[in-house]
């Protein structure tokens, strides 16, 4: 090995490799030491043993580290390790590892470096010295890993479970606000838990859907399908559902399917889906406006029985009008024809749409 004397009898005991018996030659352990190197899926780095400026000196690496780095052994041989630092490098992780080997000890850590061709990778590595039989240090040897994939992992888990959290407490808290204006709108025990039991059914499915996606963007039509479906969706043209790809954000799938479930259980009630022939179109399309566009959702009912006006402000159109302004900043306009219920929501596209999609 370039750069590697007949000091390097003591890279293999130095760097912790126990043997039956010792190696009584220095051939014989620098053909183990290069053995071991260079069938290891770590890259390997040996240097000089002077920390003075620049450091210490690259001697020897082996084929994994130039896998990892795209550096040869040519281009390295006399550059100290800190041609693998860049702009993100940890400078609080480098002073670690310089207090560390200023007191001749082992150091772990990890930290950004960076490839031959500039891109990032996340170093994990280990650095041993290597002492003579007197306790002279010689060498130091590092052990280096790429473990981008297993820290993108670990911070996409952590992303996740604080997603997650967030998704939790925000359905209690739609729970709580259910359970609340329930409280004031039924007159009995028994009314409130028929309700609740709806609202928080239309929730699951809102949820169902969230789900299904793997927790990312919900399709606008998956979400229709899953709060109507007890309705009719898709029965012998009872209710029908048509407008481009939309994929919301998970908050706003739960806005929309709880508006969309209190229109469908309005309509089997009072309106079309309480006919036999009465019917149900869903639209939705993307209109262009002068501060950005916006989603505009219709609801129409043909062919149910005539309705009139109701008399007073019920939970499901307070919820409706409320929630969609309160958390999408929309805005819902419903009519009660004699031919059925027309409704129209419209919100910001900012508002629902999931950036990542």
């Amino acid at each position: 090995m370039t750069g590697l004397d007949d000091r390097n009898s003591a890279l293999v005991n130095g760097a912790g490799v126990n043997t039956a018996k010792p190696l009584t030659t220095p051939a014989q352990d620098l053909v183990l030491f290069r053995t071991i190197a260079e069938a290891v899926s770590d890259g390997v780095i040996v240097t000089s043993a002077d920390l003075d400026s620049p450091g210490p000196r690259i001697e020897y690496v082996n084929p994994a580290f130039t896998r990892i780095t795209g550096y040869e052994l040519d281009e390295v041989l006399g550059q100290t390790p800190r041609i693998l630092q860049g702009p993100r490098t940890d400078r609080s992780t480098m002073d670690r590892l310089r207090a560390a080997l200023e007191q001749g000890g082992t150091f772990f850590g990890t930290a950004v470096n960076y490839r031959k061709d500039g891109t990032e990778y996340i170093n994990e590595w280990l650095v041993n010295p290597v002492r003579n039989a007197e306790g002279r240090l010689l060498h130091w040897v590092s052990a280096q890993r790429d473990v981008s994939t297993r820290e993108r992992a670990a911070a996409s888990q952590q992303i996740l479970l604080g997603e997650l959290n967030h998704r939790v407490m925000n359905n209690l808290a739609a729970v709580q606000s259910l359970a609340t204006r329930l409280g004031r709108t039924t007159s009995s025990i028994q009314e409130f838990r028929a309700a609740l039991q709806e609202r928080l059914s239309a929730l699951a499915q809102a949820q169902k859907a969230i789900v299904a996606a793997h927790w990312q963007s919900v399709p606008l039509h998956s979400l229709a399908q899953a709060q109507l479906a007890p309705f009719g969706f898709g029965d012998a043209g009872r209710v029908e559902a048509s407008g481009p790809s939309i994929h919301l954000r998970a908050g706003a799938a739960v806005v929309l399917g709880l508006a969309l479930h209190e229109l469908g259980l309005n309509a089997l009630k009072h309106g079309a889906l309480s006919a036999p022939h009465g019917r149900v179109g869903l639209n939705w399309l993307v209109v262009p406006g002068p501060v950005g566009d916006k989603l505009c959702v219709s609801w129409n009912e043909t062919g149910g029985a005539a309705i009139t006006p109701p008399t007073h402000r019920g939970f499901g159109l307070r919820l409706i009008e409320e929630v969609l302004v309160r958390e999408l900043q929309g805005e819902a306009r419903i009519s009660f024809d004699p031919d059925g219920v027309h409704c129209l929501l419209g919100a910001p596209l900012s508002s629902i749409l999931d950036r990542r999609s």
